[in-house]
């Protein structure tokens, strides 16, 4: 009795790893040896970074509001600590669009994170 090789799972098996391989260079998008490894570092890569984004994203934000708030003559750390006293509840991706948008709205978060503070 000849041996069975399971043919249809393993077509299947593989076209999914080529499919997830399209786009690569070379031989990674072309032949199912070099493509597996490939699209497994690819995933784990992938699962990292959806992670490594968040904290990219933070780090930006920060970054953002720190310029704007120094161009008030604050730093950032004295002025998340004049908005945490003036009990204005803003996160900081909402704080930096609006550092980067309307400055206008902005100088008055400022103001009253300074007043709190009793730097006029």
């Amino acid at each position: 009795m000849p041996r069975a090789t399971n043919a249809p799972a393993s077509r299947n098996r593989r076209r999914k790893v080529m499919k997830l391989a399209k786009g690569f260079r070379g031989s990674r998008h072309r032949l199912f040896r070099t493509a597996k490894p490939a699209v497994d570092h690819a995933g784990q890569y992938a699962y990292r970074d959806r992670r490594v984004k968040k904290r990219d994203f933070r780090k930006l934000w920060i970054t953002r509001i720190n310029a704007a708030a120094r161009a008030h003559g604050l730093t950032y750390s004295r002025f998340m600590a004049g908005l945490r006293l003036a009990k204005i509840e803003i996160n900081r991706k909402m704080l930096a669009d609006i550092a980067v948008r309307d400055a206008a709205a902005f100088t008055l978060i400022v103001q009253a994170a300074k007043a709190q503070l009793g730097t006029a």
